[in-house]
């Protein structure tokens, strides 16, 4: 008899085999895969954690803030009222958004021609005054805040109001200056050229052809010159210590946790809504914030 020879029929699945080889390549990707993700979810909780207990104990009363508890019962959101009434805290909370907002503002359009020029003209002294404006980023502002301060308090008596802080922010920030300068660096001349071209001048093509290419590096320098300024307890400690009615959140939220001491409830409270505006405005502008930063570095 013809020996009968078993062939897959037509249409039928055909089978696919996998080599030894080719199943410990897979088992290798999958470890590296899980190995990466369990790394990465360690360090998320690492830094998640911190904030899951500040928001728990926020809502926690005052007794069970004092124990062991992690999870509140009941959920207190008075906490959240009795903070926004304790007297002075709208009064901090306008004064920050008054400096960090205006100060913001300041710092971006002041800082934003200086680094237009550097990046983009060519004239004598050009590399010296990159060098001069490196020179700025490396001095720490401890250094000339006595003569500043008696200046902005005994010359122009300005003292116990947050003038000081913001005014000279419309005269550019250094190292605003140099990460604008690192981005414009990244637009092609040809796009200048050419609105040069069409009639542009330098301040039209500033206007029309740069800050709208730019808007990723403009908005990495106004989101660390907002969480600067929001941030900010050296300053206001310096200038606006000795009037109340200037006080920023961060130095008010000094006050607050001395009068509070034992209420870690109603510390916790005013420590979330002190950082809840900073961690919403980076929510929403992560991706040109990264975006900036990351096209700061590809040209030096």
């Amino acid at each position: 008899m013809a020996q009968v020879l078993d062939t897959p029929k037509a249409g039928g699945p055909v089978s696919d085999p996998v080599t030894p080889a080719a199943r410990v390549a897979r088992r290798k990707a999958l470890l590296h895969w899980i190995a990466v993700h369990s790394l990465g979810v360690a360090a998320a909780l690492f830094f998640v954690l911190p904030f899951v207990f500040l928001l728990l104990t926020s809502l926690m009363s005052d007794q069970q803030a004092l124990t062991r508890d992690l999870w509140p019962h009941p959920f207190e959101w008075s906490n959240y009222k009795e903070v926004f009434n304790t007297p002075g805290f709208l009064t901090w909370w306008k004064n920050t958004l008054l400096y960090a907002g205006l100060g913001t503002v300041l710092t971006v359009v002041s800082s934003l021609p200086v680094a237009y020029a550097l990046a983009k003209f060519r004239f004598r002294g050009r590399h010296l005054s990159l060098m001069l404006v490196i020179s700025m980023m490396m001095l720490p502002p401890q250094v000339v805040v006595i003569p500043m301060y008696l200046f902005w308090a005994k010359q122009l008596d300005m003292s116990g109001t947050l003038w000081p802080l913001i005014i000279p922010m419309a005269f550019g920030d250094a190292f605003s200056i140099f990460l604008l300068r690192q981005f414009l660096l990244t637009i092609p001349n040809e796009y200048l050229d050419a609105a040069k071209v069409d009639g542009c001048g330098e301040f039209r093509t500033l206007l029309r052809v740069v800050i709208p290419m730019a808007k990723p590096g403009i908005a990495a320098v106004a989101l660390f010159q907002f969480f600067y300024a929001w941030n900010d307890y050296f300053g206001p400690q310096i200038y606006a210590s000795e009037n109340p009615g200037a006080w920023t959140l961060s130095y008010g939220l000094e006050s607050f946790k001395g009068a509070h001491h034992t209420d870690w409830n109603l510390t916790m409270a005013a420590t979330v809504l002190v950082m809840a505006p900073v961690i919403v405005v980076f929510f929403f502008a992560q991706k040109a914030f990264v975006e900036g930063v990351t096209l700061t570095g590809v040209k030096g």
